[in-house]
């Protein structure tokens, strides 16, 4: 059997990767920072290699601690969870989670299962209240927030890359005036979320048309009413590509091939602390790695 590094290293480490600071994490584990950096250090000569990119009062995972951290924390938990079931300390745990309304209709529910199968001890009260980053730590653990970056000193992760798509109504590339030529936008009305405002003018530039006027541009505050809207007919919907893919709508199609990447990205957000507490961890690290694949 290949030989492994002491837990107390990997444990070490993960606390560290997932607070971003040597101070923090010693405290979590009850231990002084210049214990806890040997350990880190540890960790390190066992891998041969640097883990971390130091800075003041702060360690940043560089590419092989992203790495490692995404191939080891989950087992690391998995321990942790079968040392509580033989122990039987096992207890129902809760995470109030806010989230928006069409992250959590198109791709948060239908992946629960997966999550609920794995800790099935973990429960989520979902929150899609206004404000969200506001509220954390006062009635919410963590978010998923749409944003164009998250400031210090909150922990952010970004959900994937998203890309803005035209989305219409399938019928719209057929007919006698079809619309296949993002010239022919001219002659539309354009429907945009309130919080992405920008989404066609990054678009339009993106394909090299920054003059390109619409007929009219439509606002809502709700992205399924745009896509209803959209699959009705009533215009043409700048949104994420993942959106349309979520909506399973055969109505929906994308309809020019033309893509621009978005200024606003949803992201997992809380308190760095809160990262120590067990249900904003397990959902953090399942997140995460089900955004990467």
């Amino acid at each position: 059997m290949r030989r492994l590094p002491p837990l107390t290293a990997v444990e070490a480490f993960v606390q560290v990767a997932r607070l971003g600071s040597v101070k923090a994490a010693a405290e979590e584990l009850a231990l002084s920072s210049p214990a806890l950096s040997r350990r880190v250090q540890s960790m390190e000569r066992f891998i041969g290699r640097p883990l971390f990119a130091r800075r003041h009062q702060a360690m940043l995972l560089n590419g092989d601690g992203e790495m490692l951290l995404s191939r080891i924390a989950p087992a690391l938990d998995a321990l942790g969870e079968a040392i509580e079931q033989v122990t039987g300390e096992a207890e129902l745990m809760r995470l109030k989670l806010g989230v928006l309304p069409l992250y959590a209709s198109r791709q948060l529910i239908h992946r629960l299962p997966d999550l609920r199968t794995r800790y099935p001890h973990l429960h989520i009260d979902i929150d899609t209240g206004a404000h969200a980053l506001a509220r954390l730590g006062d009635g919410l653990d963590a978010a998923i927030v749409l944003a164009r970056e998250i400031e210090p000193p909150l922990y952010g992760r970004k959900l994937g890359r998203n890309r803005i798509v035209a989305i219409g109504n399938r019928a719209r590339q057929k007919g006698p005036n079809p619309l296949t030529d993002p010239s022919e936008l001219a002659k539309e009305t354009i429907l945009l979320h309130r919080d992405m405002q920008d989404n066609f003018t990054l678009w339009r530039q993106a394909i090299g048309m920054p003059t390109l006027e619409p007929r009219a541009i439509d606002m809502f505050d709700s992205g399924q009413l745009i896509l209803e809207s959209a699959a009705e007919g009533l215009g043409v919907a700048f949104m994420l590509d993942f959106h349309l893919e979520g909506a399973s709508d055969p109505r929906l199609i994308k309809l020019f091939a033309e893509e621009a990447e978005a200024e606003s990205q949803y992201w997992f957000v809380c308190r760095r602390p809160a990262l120590s507490r067990r249900p904003v961890r397990l959902f953090h690290d399942w997140l995460v790695g089900s955004s990467d694949t």
